[in-house]
């Protein structure tokens, strides 16, 4: 088990204070952005380690809980993806990749009803979908600024607005994935993940955490699939966008 105590307070300063001067040296530009993230890291899970056997004994809280991851979510990626509101309709790619996942694994017993096990996959199924809806959209809406020509020119051909522009942000999906798609090609072999080495440090059998972690690596892969495909047509049809709606096709 990971010790708590000031080793634990000098080895995050230390990893955090590396992060930070490479960013620096490497002129990345995430230098403060780092140190902010570690902090609020910190912090969140502190405040969540406080509450969270409170809010799973019940519930109502349980539910409320998970919605209010549903809401962060929805509004780190809005702001990932784009400046503009339109960019809060990634709850929608969220939920649509998050939602049918829960299901599955609850409607199998393969994950318990009870709080304590409904809080923590919520949260690593939402953080999945999270992750790959901004991606998704970032690089759609970068798509179609920088291949604004050929999106033009498919409108001339005759193409309507939504299929012009899935020939621009199609590709994007597939690049999206890349990540989950890596993750789960290597697990075991390259790297341990969490679900993994946390049943193991809570006694677990390795064939329990093995279980788990494919469980988790496979449930991912499809809502994050799911959001990905939901958040380029969200794109491709204008729900989420850079500039108002009179402006994309001038």
């Amino acid at each position: 088990m990971i010790g708590v105590g000031w080793p634990l307070v000098v080895a995050l300063l230390v990893l955090v204070a590396i992060a930070v001067a490479v960013s620096l040296a490497g002129r990345v530009g995430t230098s403060r952005m780092t140190a902010v993230a570690a902090v609020r890291a910190a912090v969140q899970l502190g405040a969540v380690s406080l509450v969270i056997l409170a809010v799973v004994r019940s519930w109502w809280s349980t539910v409320a809980f998970t919605l209010l991851m549903a809401a962060v979510a929805t509004w780190t990626s809005a702001r990932r993806m784009t400046p503009h509101r339109s960019g809060l309709a990634a709850g929608i790619a969220i939920l649509a990749g998050a939602v049918p996942v829960l299901a599955v694994v609850l409607a199998s017993g393969t994950v318990p009803p009870t709080g304590i096990a409904v809080v923590p996959i919520t949260g690593i199924v939402v953080g999945g979908a999270m992750s790959a809806t901004s991606l998704a959209g970032r690089r759609a809406l970068e798509g179609l600024t920088t291949r604004r020509g050929e999106y033009e020119a498919a409108l001339s051909l005759g193409f309507g607005e939504r299929d012009a522009a899935m020939l621009v942000v199609g590709p994007s999906g597939a690049e999206a994935l890349v990540p989950a798609l890596d993750q789960t090609r290597t697990v075991g072999l390259v790297t341990l993940p969490g679900a993994f080495v946390g049943v193991l440090l809570g006694g677990g059998d390795p064939v329990t955490a093995g279980a788990a972690q494919v469980l988790v690596l496979v449930g991912l892969l499809a809502a994050e699939t799911i959001a990905v495909v939901v958040t380029v047509e969200l794109v491709a049809r204008g729900v989420v966008r850079r500039t108002l709606p009179e402006t994309r096709g001038a």
